[in-house]
């Protein structure tokens, strides 16, 4: 498995957008697949806010997540984010999904950031943990209660 950027990997784009669509619909109901796609074919720079990585394995796609400096509208008061981390089901348990969140938190202490947020549901909590995140807030989104997690880039080593 290699991590790549998915600006040097455009064919992937289209059924990405497909998957995040179907994984995270339910806080967007109305986000469709021509605005996924359309975003991240806005990512176009490697090592960049916004961008998107991927984990790539003998020309598939494995997972993909994002540096975004807003990841929903109704939470702006912190920023920037890694959202929308993906791993394909059946290559879950593989620390996929940990290599591209430890690619986006490097690339993230290469800009010169020094906090980075997510959001997610009470039970990634402690998956998260054990990859160097902390709580930082819990909020109301859409129909869910939701805990942002933090995490000090500077304190990240670069691979």
């Amino acid at each position: 498995m290699r991590i790549g950027y998915l600006c040097d990997h455009p064919r992937h784009r289209s059924p990405l957008a497909q998957a995040h669509v179907e994984a995270f619909g339910g806080l967007l109901p109305k986000w469709t697949h021509a605005e996924a796609l359309a975003e991240l074919e806005s990512h176009r720079r490697r090592r960049a806010v916004p961008t998107t990585v991927v984990a790539l394995e003998r020309g598939r796609w494995l997972g993909s997540a994002s540096l975004l400096r807003n990841d929903h509208e109704d939470i702006r008061q912190y920023s920037p984010w890694l959202a929308s981390l993906y791993v394909r089901p059946e290559s879950r348990g593989r620390r996929v999904g940990a290599a591209l969140v430890d690619r986006c938190v490097a690339d993230a202490a290469a800009l010169g950031i020094t906090r980075l947020y997510l959001y997610c549901t009470e039970d990634l909590c402690p998956w998260y943990r054990r990859l160097g995140w902390s709580e930082h807030d819990r909020i109301p989104l859409g129909p869910l209660r939701v805990v942002v997690m933090a995490i000090d880039c500077a304190k990240e080593t670069l691979p």
